[in-house]
C-alpha cells in the first residue's frame, strides 16, 4: 500500500482483502460470511442471469483528519435497497444486518481506506442477486447478498470542475412506470449506448428527458440533476428518477443555508433560466455542469465561466464533504463512525 498514489486513483475496481456474503434459503437469511475470493459460483439458470433479478447500492467510507473512519448515511442505502427489492420481487435484506455487514467489510479492509486529504474514498458496493435453477419468469427462491469494497478517486475525471453534458431525445434511461426509481442493473445497461455516444462527443453524461413526453428533465446519466436560480435549489420529481441520497442531503443543506427548495417537474425550457446546474450522487458527489447542449434542438445553455464552479454549487460541495470527512460537526445524524 505504501506505493499506492491515493490522490491519483481512478474510479475503478482494485482488489481488496475481503468481501462479505449472506445467503437467503428456505425463507430466511443466514449468517454473514467472510470471503477472500473475488468470484462467485452461479447456477446457469439463476434468475439474476436470465431475468435481471439483481439490485445494488453504492456508498462511501472516509478517513478524517482525526484518523477515524466515517460512513455516510448507510441506513438510507439499506432502505433504498429494500425498495429496489420490492420493485423486482426479491427478498428484502434487513437494515440492521446491512449496517453490520458494511461495518464488518470496512473494518476487514481498513488498510484500503484512503488517507485524509487525498480526495479519494473507500467505495462500498452492496449487491443482491437471485439464485437457483429456474426457467420461467418468476421470482427466485434463493438469493445472495454481498458487499465488496475498493478505493476510488473521482467518478468524473474532472473531479470538482465544471463539465459539459448533452441532451439526446433518441434514448431513454428507463420506461414510464418501470424500474427507473430502483437501483437495478437494467437501468444502467439501458444508458450504455447513449453514454458511449455522448463520451465520444466530449460530454461526461447525458441529461435524459422524461421517457413519456420528452418535455421534462429527468436524470443526468449516473446521477441526479439540480439547478440554482434566484437563491432556489431546484431538482426534478419523476417516477423514473432514482432517489439520490446525495440529492436528499443537499436539499437539507440548501434549506439550512437559506435557499428555497423546489422539487417538481422541470420543463426543458427552464434550462435557459438557470444560473447554475450540477449532477449529484454518491459517485459524482457534486459535479458542476459547464453547459448543456441540446443536440436535437441545436441549443446550448452555459452555467459557468471556464473552470470556475458556481458559488452555490461550491458551497454545497464543501459543506457536504466537510461533514463526510469529519471537518464539521454532523448535526444531522448522517455519519456512522467505525473507529
Amino acid at each position: 500500500m505504501e506505493n499506492l498514489k491515493w490522490s491519483e486513483l481512478p474510479f475503478g475496481y482494485m482488489k481488496t482483502d475481503y468481501n462479505i456474503r449472506c445467503y437467503y434459503r428456505n425463507g430466511q437469511w443466514g449468517e454473514l460470511e467472510v470471503s477472500s475470493s473475488e468470484t462467485l459460483s452461479l447456477h446457469i439458470a439463476s434468475t439474476c442471469l436470465h431475468y435481471g433479478q439483481e439490485a445494488f447500492e453504492g456508498l462511501k467510507a472516509f478517513k478524517g483528519q482525526d484518523g477515524k473512519i466515517r460512513i455516510f448515511r448507510m441506513d438510507e442505502n439499506a432502505r433504498r435497497l429494500q425498495s429496489s427489492c420490492r420493485g423486482i420481487k426479491m427478498a428484502e435484506f434487513p437494515v440492521e444486518v446491512f449496517e453490520e455487514a458494511v461495518r464488518k467489510v470496512v473494518k476487514l479492509n481498513e488498510r484500503f481506506v484512503p488517507p485524509y486529504g487525498s480526495g479519494a474514498s473507500l467505495y462500498i458496493r452492496p449487491l443482491l442477486i437471485g439464485l437457483g435453477a429456474q426457467v420461467g419468469v418468476s421470482p427466485a427462491s434463493e438469493y445472495l447478498f454481498l458487499i465488496f469494497v475498493t478505493p476510488v478517486g473521482p467518478y468524473f475525471k474532472t473531479g470538482f470542475k465544471p463539465a459539459p453534458v448533452c441532451i439526446m431525445r433518441a434514448f431513454d434511461r428507463a420506461a414510464p412506470q418501470g424500474t427507473g426509481a430502483f437501483k437495478v442493473g437494467g437501468n444502467y445497461a439501458a444508458s450504455l449506448m447513449a453514454g458511449s455516444i455522448a463520451h465520444g462527443k466530449g460530454y461526461v453524461a447525458v441529461l435524459y428527458l422524461d421517457p413519456k413526453e420528452k418535455k421534462y428533465l429527468d436524470e443526468c446519466g449516473p446521477a441526479n440533476f439540480f439547478a440554482i436560480r434566484n437563491n432556489t435549489y431546484i431538482t426534478p420529481v419523476s417516477g423514473s428518477i432514482l432517489p439520490s441520497i446525495t440529492n436528499m442531503s443537499l436539499i437539507r443543506l440548501a434549506g439550512d443555508m437559506g435557499l428555497e427548495v423546489e422539487r417538481r417537474p422541470i420543463p426543458v425550457e427552464e434550462l435557459a433560466t438557470f444560473e447554475e446546474a450540477a449532477e449529484c450522487g454518491t459517485a459524482a458527489v457534486v459535479t458542476p455542469i459547464s453547459r448543456i447542449d441540446d443536440l436535437d434542438e441545436n441549443k446550448s445553455y452555459a452555467y459557468t465561466e471556464g473552470d470556475k464552479p458556481g458559488a452555490v454549487c461550491e458551497k454545497l460541495y464543501n459543506k457536504l464533504r466537510a461533514i463526510q470527512n469529519g471537518d464539521e460537526p454532523d448535526i444531522y445524524g448522517w455519519i456512522h463512525t467505525i473507529f
